[in-house]
């Protein structure tokens, strides 16, 4: 919930601060080599980083940092006219086994004109390379080659020759090897190619190692300094293994520090080796964000270091390119089951740019799932994702730039298999961006826009087996300034259901598909069908509603998501329950709302259900709200529902609604809480959100419970809150008093928390917010996990009191503040409570709260 217009509480904060906000998702250096980890088994091309300023430089070739925009710790320039026939970057580049790979060299050419140099692999001409010109030196481009490389170490050299034209520079090198067979569970990185600093550098005067050398430099000269950074993408957060493989030759055990992402993971203890050339490994269990991690070895003052590093082999979550999974999902634990597969667009294949990570409000990356995403600005620039699963639709989130008018514009978005061309995606800005302030406009003079996303769906004609490899490119006839993509999910749609038996077929009342208004005729047609004790089957086709369309006790059955779509008109259009128990089910609500009217605007699925309803397979997009559940709904179970960019909520529970549970559901891009149980003027009772997955709520919480009692959250995955809101709340801000136990358990939650604006509050992932009342009831919560919160991950406030808080199993793993924090009166237990990764002290406590400590608490 959000408050009305003219509610907004500027007084109040949960605290406040001064000073440069810290996030906990500061991007990661990108120096050393990043490698995209497979699970155990998985036969896949991997992708390695090379940072350029860590190749071997030669004839003029340098370091260099004065100008923006490039990874790791620098680029390479010095291929300058002085340097021709001379300069050259050398990359290594493992392979796995023999076969092609394929080569993408980041650059950037301020000159205006197209530039070349010479590829050479293993020390042979692979041809001559064209760097067209990019927009200056700040802006970087990537162009792409396929090589055949051998199974093993390979060089690759980009050269300037005397027949190219040099004058670039180049940032880093991302290889693609393994397009035949296996690699390795995790991948093997080499630390000779990782970040060395501090006085760690390469040798190879011991035997044994792998790759083309060790690193050492960790000797007492070195002590306080010396430091060897890897670079680990995981495909999602949680948690893993790295295994470092070192010699230590000195008779006695020695230690390392392990710093993951910036903190401190422990000190790491190296068991003496027999001698310099006989090598071991150690093991340590980390946590890792979801993209970019740097994992490094440093030999702190609380050392005593001595030892040489060869590799590291990390082991990181499967991630969202397994069948079946959301990004990120747990698969049997927290998320929703889906029937399609996830595909984030910054970790496919791209010449493209990839936005840098950013959870800054108004900031488009703040918007993203994983707060990243690939723009698309020039013609050929594209995507690539290969299926992991067989395909025969697609449904992308992209952004697109608004008009002048704030109408918005439409342009298309070319798809190819394997280099065949399937039917262009037709994209719209008409349904993102808003502007000014809540509850938003679609005037671009009001400035602060945001909404800057929308989802399209289409189906490709034909099923794309395992292993095709789908690009999104911007062809010549793709008119929009920029596209800019941010995941995609593919999927089998299945046939059209026809009539099942028990139902009667609305083409036979009169109910037709296309352009015409439909409402009268399929409140007529529902009506005859509940007459006759049947349900309605709305055959595959799309049908235009421009009002409500009541259920009353009857089973309103589609052909399926994919087939049977009610497209609303204007601000209305939806399914409205008045009462008895009703079905619906296998259909798809398409609204046309284009900006939040709460006074007028028309919810995909509204009121009261009766006793035993079911609402499953339901998608709804572009509507106020996705289910609004009213008094006195008791018993309604909701399920395999998709809700995505709706205006404000995704689902509410409003009012005396009892024993109402809402799971398995995918909610997406919401412009208020994503899931609320708002106890208005009477109290939800035993309901439960349970086994959903929340992505991007763009305003508000993930998960929220505002009074009422016996409510639960319970198993949930929630990501990438982006305003004014915590991944979960149990809140007194809105609605009755709280009556009873409310439990939070089982779920997680990834980069939540946000800055609320209006308050300049830095708000928690987990949210206890005491506000118009006590919190006098138990507030009960078991094992949480908290991953990467942008601030603590934990917050109690504000002025009245928690008096019953308990907490068990809660992990916070990184916080851009506290792992708990506290302004508010009150009591709580705490135990089995693990915090590790925090930006501020774990625990920050005022207000006169008591803090009961239990047993198996760490890190505070």
């Amino acid at each position: 919930m959000y408050p009305a217009p003219g509610t907004t509480r500027t007084s109040r904060t949960t605290r406040r601060t001064t000073g440069p906000t810290a996030l906990a998702a500061a991007v990661a250096l990108l120096a050393g080599l990043t490698l995209s980890t497979l699970a155990p088994g998985t036969a896949r091309a991997a992708s390695v980083v090379l940072e350029a300023e860590s190749a071997a430089l030669s004839g003029g070739a340098a370091t260099a940092a004065d100008h923006g925009g490039y990874t790791g710790t620098g680029f390479v320039g010095g291929f300058t006219d002085a340097n021709k026939g001379a300069a050259k970057a050398t990359f290594t580049v493992q392979a796995t086994a023999p076969g092609t790979a394929t080569l993408a060299i980041r650059y950037a050419n301020g000159t205006g004109s197209a530039k070349t140099l010479t590829l050479l692999v293993n020390g042979a001409s692979a041809g001559q390379v064209t760097l067209p010109a990019t927009a200056n030196w700040d802006t970087w481009a990537t162009v792409q080659q396929s090589v055949a490389l051998n199974s093993g170490s390979n060089t690759v050299t980009y050269a300037f020759t005397g027949a190219d034209s040099g004058n670039v520079n180049l940032d880093n090198l991302t290889a693609t090897t393994g397009t035949t067979g296996t690699t390795t569970p995790g991948g093997t990185l080499e630390a000779e190619s990782a970040a060395l600093s501090g006085g760690a550098a390469p040798a190879a005067d011991h035997g044994g190692y792998t790759g083309t050398g060790f690193v050492g430099g960790f000797t007492d000269a070195n002590k306080g300094t010396a430091r060897t950074t890897f670079t680990v993408t995981s495909a999602a957060a949680g948690s893993g293994t790295v295994d470092l493989r070192y010699a230590n030759g000195t008779g006695s055990a020695k230690t390392l520090t392990l710093l993951v992402n910036g903190a401190s993971a422990g000190q790491v203890t190296l068991p003496a080796t027999a001698n310099w050339d006989t090598w071991a490994t150690v093991r340590q269990n980390v946590s890792f964000n979801s993209g970019a991690n740097s994992i490094a070895y440093a030999f702190t003052g609380a050392d005593s270091g001595n030892v040489n590093l060869d590799s590291l082999t990390p082991v990181t979550p499967t991630g969202s390119t397994d069948p079946g999974t959301d990004p990120g999902t747990d698969p049997g634990t927290a998320g929703a089951a889906v029937p399609y597969t996830s595909y984030e667009a910054e970790a496919g294949t791209t010449n493209g740019t990839v936005l840098t990570p950013d959870r800054t409000y108004l900031n488009v990356a703040s918007e993203t799932s994983g707060r990243s995403a690939v723009r698309l600005t020039q013609t050929g620039q594209y995507v690539e994702i290969r299926l992991t699963a067989p395909a025969n639709a697609v449904n992308l989130r992209y952004s697109l730039p608004d008009s002048a008018d704030g109408k918005g514009l439409d342009a298309t978005l070319s798809a190819y298999a394997d280099g065949q061309a399937l039917p262009d995606l037709q994209l719209t800005s008409r349904y993102a961006w808003v502007y000014g302030a809540y509850p938003y406009t679609n005037n671009p003079a009001d400035g602060q826009p945001h909404r800057f996303f929308d989802e399209t769906r289409a189906t490709f004609g034909r099923t794309l087996p395992a292993g095709t490899v789908l690009r999104l490119q911007k062809d010549a006839g793709d008119a929009a300034a920029s596209y800019t993509l941010d995941l995609v999910e593919t999927e089998q749609t299945g046939a059209a259901d026809t009539l099942p038996a028990g139902y009667l077929s609305a083409a036979d009342l009169g109910v037709t598909p296309g352009g015409q208004d439909v409402t009268a005729a399929l409140n007529a047609a529902l009506e005859n069908a509940e007459g006759q004790g049947k349900g309605l089957f709305l055959p595959a086709g799309t049908y235009t509603v421009s009002d409500r369309v009541n259920l009353s006790g009857v089973k309103l059955r589609g052909a399926g998501v994919w087939h049977t779509v009610l497209r609303g008109t204007g601000l209305k259009g939806g399914l409205y329950g008045t009462g008895g128990t009703s079905t619906v089910e296998n259909l798809a609500i398409d609204g046309q709302n284009t900006v939040r009217d709460d006074a007028n605007g028309q919810a995909g699925i509204e009121g009261d259900f009766g006793t035993g309803s079911v609402i499953r397979n339901v998608w709804i997009r572009h509507t106020k709200v996705g289910l609004w559940i009213n008094a006195p709904t008791k018993g309604l179970r909701a399920s395999g529902l998709r809700i995505r960019d709706t205006y404000a909520d995704g689902v509410n529970l409003h009012g005396a609604v009892d024993d109402t549970v809402v799971s398995d559901s995918s909610v997406r891009g919401t412009g208020d809480d994503a899931l609320a149980m708002w106890s208005d003027g009477a109290a939800v009772t035993n309901s439960a959100f349970r086994h959903n997955t929340v992505q991007l709520p763009t305003l508000a919480n993930g998960a929220a419970v505002y009074g009422g009692s016996g409510n639960s959250v319970e198993d949930n995955l929630i990501s990438d809150t982006v305003t004014a809101g915590a991944g979960i709340t149990v809140s007194s801000r809105f609605g009755q008093p709280f009556t009873g136990t409310t439990t939070v358990s089982g779920n997680v939650l990834r980069r939540t928390g946000s800055l609320e604006v209006n308050w300049n509050a830095q708000l928690g992932a987990v949210w206890i917010y005491a506000d118009q009342s006590d919190l006098t009831q138990p507030v009960v919560l078991n094992d949480n996990t908290v991953q990467d919160s942008t601030y603590s991950g934990l917050l109690l406030s504000w002025q009245k009191q928690v008096a019953d808080l308990r907490v068990d199993g809660l992990v916070v793993d990184r916080a851009g503040r506290h792992g708990i924090e506290v302004n508010a009166a009150g009591h709580g237990t705490f135990a089995d409570t693990r915090i590790s990764g925090t930006t501020d002290a774990p625990l920050d406590v005022t207000g006169g709260f008591t803090v009961q400590r239990g047993t198996g608490n760490t890190g505070w």
